[in-house]
């Protein structure tokens, strides 16, 4: 595994880090927050103490030193020559308060599981919210992807969003300054979600209980949830539905070292033991071609792929160029 240096990044942000109530970790090892339990280093992980720690910090942070958000690493592929700059790893203390704030309003902090909210709605007989029971990750990957399921999504959902940016600055966004699309968020790229404001409305307990267990039934029926692996891999084209795309193309329980596309849900890919992030890039940039040349649908991916690859373990796409 390639090593990176986190400690002359930490040090060279000076003095102010002494007044960084956050934990600062570096060369962290990114196979211990992914989902897929692979991947290399970040160069250096912050893990802020509540969003004031979080401004105070990136304030601190040159532009020319990159930043990026990990969430719970549910979604993310990281490839394994590590990542450069700062990865921010919000933790649940600052940022998974989950409240009522009004009649069907509900505040999600951006580590919030996304099935706790569904739960709390649940309790206090708000509809709406059913679907995120069935969506692994946290609210702030949910906002940043328009994350849904079971026929909802999150900017059905969404009233406000509670963002930092890149120099530290508070921002606050409306549903539509959002930019929502299918598995995509308009919001500029650098801001980091704190919480959100979610409205539903009011519904009987044992209809939404019953949604509830159906999401449930349905994801212990045909999904690998007790695998290493980071949900759907691509996202559904348009008129199509990825995983039959996938097992037309004979791809169904493909292998590439120890990275597989789950025989049980092949637009799942799993780690079956110690596989590599080229290994699992290698298998989804197969598995695009092949559904490509069987069927002419491009597929895209749904997973987030970061970091830097390994001198030689490039992974380039089916159709040349090298992977963004």
């Amino acid at each position: 595994m390639k090593q990176v240096n986190g400690d002359k990044l930490l040090a060279s942000l000076g003095e102010g880090v002494k007044d960084i109530r956050g934990r600062l970790t570096p060369d962290a090892p990114m196979d211990r927050v992914t989902w897929f339990r692979a991947g290399g280093l970040a160069e250096l992980m912050f893990q802020p103490h509540d969003t004031d720690d979080l401004s105070a910090f990136l304030k601190l942070v040159p532009e020319s030193v990159p930043v990026m958000v990990a969430g719970v690493g549910s979604n993310l592929l990281v490839r394994d020559g590590g990542i450069p700059g700062v990865v921010i790893r919000l933790s649940a203390k600052g940022f998974g308060d989950l409240e009522l704030v009004g009649e069907n309003r509900i505040k999600a902090g951006a580590i919030c599981p996304d099935k706790n909210i569904a739960a709390m709605a649940l309790d206090h007989g708000i509809g709406g919210f059913h679907f995120y029971y069935g969506i692994p990750g946290a609210i702030g990957g949910a906002l940043r992807m328009n994350a849904g399921a079971n026929g909802g999504e999150t900017k059905d959902r969404v009233v406000e969003v509670h963002a930092v940016d890149r120099q530290g600055n508070a921002h606050v966004l409306s549903n539509a300054d959002m930019g929502y699309g299918y598995r995509h968020s308009g919001a500029p790229k650098d801001l980091i979600f704190t919480y959100g404001i979610f409205e539903g409305f009011p519904e009987d307990k044992a209809k939404i209980r019953a949604d509830m267990d159906a999401v449930r039934q349905h994801r212990e029926t045909v999904q690998p949830i007790r695998e290493k692996t980071g949900g759907s891999t691509f996202k559904n084209p348009e008129g199509h539905s990825a995983w039959k795309l996938i097992d037309e193309a004979g791809c169904r329980g493909m292998m590439i070292g120890g990275a597989q596309m789950s025989p049980m849900h092949c637009n799942f890919m799993i780690n079956t033991g110690q596989a590599s992030g080229y290994e699992l890039e290698y298998l989804g940039e197969t598995v695009r071609q092949r559904v490509m040349e069987n069927s002419g649908v491009l597929l895209e991916w749904e997973i987030k792929r970061i970091g830097t690859f390994m001198p030689g373990y490039e992974v380039k796409d089916f159709l040349g160029r090298m992977t963004a």
